[in-house]
């Protein structure tokens, strides 16, 4: 059998815990999601390309977030054309970049870490009580690697 799902997580850019998971079916695109994933504590939220239009979406309107939102990768091969002209821009995007990297961490810890490689379960709420508790368990390794980090540091 054939099951699609994607796993929606909503990370803290500071220290890079999850806070938020919702998990849909493969076909739904991810910007019906944000609404759930954001808490209502952001100051900005960090997005690829594919979430757009996520400050002009009517369930958005309210958020008083900064939008930094990725651009097309068109886009960014225009501006990379012209480099000098450009940089400014370019190294935004990098910056954006950097910090939409903390969301995929949590997917590394749960995939390398703890071998998830593909659904196992028949069904969604099946396997979204199981993404659940890998992501909990990634917070919890997460933590630790902070604690120790911050141990050698002191």
């Amino acid at each position: 059998w054939h099951f699609g799902m994607k796993a929606h997580i909503g990370v803290d850019a500071k220290s890079g815990l999850t806070h938020s998971l919702v998990t849909t079916a493969a076909n739904e695109h991810d910007l019906n999601q944000l609404g759930n994933l954001l808490h209502g504590e952001e100051q900005f939220v960090s997005a690829d390309a594919g979430y757009q239009g996520a400050p002009q979406r009517e369930e958005l309107a309210e958020v008083d977030v900064d939008w930094l939102i990725a651009e097309r990768p068109g886009k960014v091969r225009t501006l990379k054309q012209h480099p000098r002209k450009n940089k400014t821009a370019i190294n935004i995007e990098y910056m954006k970049a950097s910090i939409r990297a903390r969301v995929e961490h949590p997917f590394r810890i749960i995939k390398r870490q703890f071998g998830f490689v593909k659904a196992r379960y028949k069904g969604l709420l099946k396997n979204d009580n199981q993404l659940a508790m890998l992501f909990t368990l990634a917070n919890l390794f997460r933590a630790d690697q902070m604690i120790r980090q911050w141990e050698r540091s002191h």
